[in-house]
């Protein structure tokens, strides 16, 4: 009975989220045929560019649905870390640190690349959706994963559509240096490479949680901030409530990482405390 449930929840969850993401589909296709965002390509580039890693990882790695997705999300996290990289510090190079984080730069300017960065990046999550719900790669009555797609998908595309806090946004994206290293961990796991004791693990945990506390949880916290401070600057819309309804997701999203982390980190230091004990 309890089984039954369980799958009936999922089976709404997948219709609901297959019904979103068409949707957003079908507002992009829009955009670019009948108003002519041609900029918007890069979105349809992004999706189209990390289905064929999974194609390409599919037939010459891994049939495993779950390897494949995580192999191209750790594509996906290091090409992200990087682009965001190279924007910040060509930014910075230019018009200094300051005057980088002042409002209007961060609301109504575009920092180079940055544009078709987000676009990229845009394309990816639609993609990653799609592949978890055709293999039900998630659990739980209201998938945490699936919310957090959608809800950058939200953010993201509308930001896009209206050429605002595209900088915003780029900043958000540090996080994903983090995900490089939360997937590294899951393609080790899966490679079977599990030793608590192995130095690599041990190297792996540690620059696991730096970045989780730096590139994730101060960052978007900071990010935070600054849109409280400024909150008088915005102009009056839904930009300020949208991006922080956004933020508010995303360090209520980030808490539950940080648990689910810190699981993961205990009960991969079991066995070696059961090991030494066993010794004894």
């Amino acid at each position: 009975m309890a089984r039954t449930h369980q799958s009936l929840g999922s089976t709404k969850a997948a219709a609901f989220f297959s019904a979103t993401l068409l949707l957003w589909v079908v507002s992009v296709l829009f955009e670019i045929v009948f108003n002519k965002r041609t900029e918007l390509l890069s979105i349809v580039a992004g999706g189209c560019f990390y289905q064929l890693a999974n194609w390409v990882i599919r037939f010459c790695v891994s049939r495993d649905p779950l390897f494949v997705n995580t192999s191209v999300s750790l594509l996906h996290s290091a090409i992200t870390s990087t682009s965001v990289i190279f924007v910040l510090v060509n930014q910075w190079s230019v018009t200094g640190f300051k005057r980088m984080f002042d409002h209007k730069q961060l609301v109504e300017g575009t920092w180079p690349w940055a544009y078709q960065a987000l676009c990229f990046s845009c394309g990816y999550f639609a993609y990653d959706q799609r592949d978890m719900l055709k293999y039900r790669l998630y659990s739980g009555f209201i998938p945490s994963i699936l919310v957090h797609h959608l809800l950058l998908l939200i953010c993201f595309t509308l930001a896009l559509y209206r050429h605002i806090t595209i900088n915003y946004l780029i900043l958000t994206l540090i996080c994903e240096l983090h995900s490089v290293f939360l997937h590294v961990r899951k393609v080790r796991r899966m490679a079977g490479v599990r030793d608590a004791k192995s130095r690599v693990v041990k190297v792996e945990w540690i620059l696991n949680w730096i970045m989780f506390v730096f590139a994730r949880l101060v960052s978007h916290i900071l990010i935070t901030g600054k849109l409280v401070k400024d909150a008088s600057k915005f102009d009056k819309g839904i930009e300020w409530p949208l991006a922080m309804l956004g933020m508010a997701g995303m360090n209520f999203l980030n808490a539950f990482l940080g648990i689910d982390l810190f699981n993961a980190f205990m009960k991969e230091k079991k066995p070696q405390r059961n090991d030494a004990k066993h010794d004894e």
